[in-house]
């Protein structure tokens, strides 16, 4: 149990960290601002063009989704030009992972 909240809050922290508040604002002004409750929008790709999904916060905490969260934290920090959570694989292991978690 002890482990499970560890993982969930160090996700929520990174989360924090990436999404600052001027993130939030260009987001806004964007017109992108269409995450349900309860979801959150990441930029997916290893090129220059990026497509967007929209997960449910609940993958956050599986050690798989942390793992590209560690990767995003080490190739971009926490001040990404692009704007938004960006998770640096390709388009194809980000589906095949968010299909074999919203399976679990």
């Amino acid at each position: 149990m002890g482990i499970q909240l560890t993982g969930l809050s160090h996700a929520k922290q990174k989360l924090r960290r990436s999404l600052s508040a001027r993130i939030a604002s260009l987001l806004a002004t964007s017109g992108t601002n269409n995450v349900p409750k309860g979801h959150v929008a990441v930029y997916v790709g290893e090129t220059c063009k990026k497509r967007r999904f929209v997960i449910p916060i609940s993958y956050l905490n599986h050690h798989l989704f942390q793992d590209l969260l560690n990767l995003a934290e080490e190739e971009f920090g926490f001040d990404h030009p692009m704007g938004g959570l960006t998770i640096p694989c390709s388009e194809d292991y980000f589906t095949a992972l968010a299909s074999a978690l919203s399976g679990s």
